[in-house]
């Protein structure tokens, strides 16, 4: 079984000072001289700025932003300012997603993201993300599976189908099957 994200973010913290000279505190503070608010900003900065290479650019806007707002969002935050506001009747849809993958075994991992919900077990198997106002997009990461029907290609590299959600109703039998297999892939 391959390394937990939080052991990826680990080892990634202790090689940075040999790859780049620099402890992450020193990084941190550069990224907070720039004035920056963006992730996307911070990113784009230390990879032009100093020649970081993208997931050690990433890792420092996200610790640089976390130390400037105070520490790391709960997990609980993190899904809750997801489906704030409009979006709020979606949360039914995220809920039975989630409740579904669980389910499923329990070495399912539920890690929310500013922006989306991964579902993990050895490896991601599914995303889900608040698409828009009105819903809620569930990436599959389904290999030898035909697209067409429900299921449509997922337009980044993050996951290769997707389903489009308007009401927990929709999180039906075809679903599920397909959330499984997705969760059996993944050993």
């Amino acid at each position: 079984m391959g390394k937990s994200p939080e052991e990826m973010v680990e080892s990634m913290i202790s090689n940075l000072e040999a790859k780049t000279g620099r402890k992450l505190s020193e990084w941190i503070s550069i990224a907070g001289a720039t004035g920056a608010k963006k992730h996307g900003e911070i990113v784009k900065f230390l990879k032009q700025q100093h020649a970081l290479g993208h997931g050690y650019a990433n890792l420092v806007a996200m610790r640089a932003l976390e130390a400037e707002s105070g520490g790391a969002a709960s997990e609980e935050d993190l899904v809750a300012a997801q489906y704030a506001g409009p979006r709020a009747g979606l949360k039914p849809v995220h809920d039975a997603i989630v409740a579904a993958a669980k389910k499923l075994g329990s070495d399912v991992e539920v890690s929310p993201k500013k922006t989306c919900v991964s579902l993990r077990r050895a490896r991601q198997f599914a995303l889900v993300q608040p698409a828009s106002n009105t819903r809620v997009d569930l990436g599959l990461k389904l290999d030898g599976v035909p697209f067409g029907g429900r299921l449509e290609k997922w337009p980044s590299t993050m996951c290769t189908h997707r389903l489009r959600l308007e009401s927990a109703e929709q999180v039906d039998s075809e679903v599920r099957a397909l959330l499984k297999k997705a969760y059996e892939q993944a050993k």
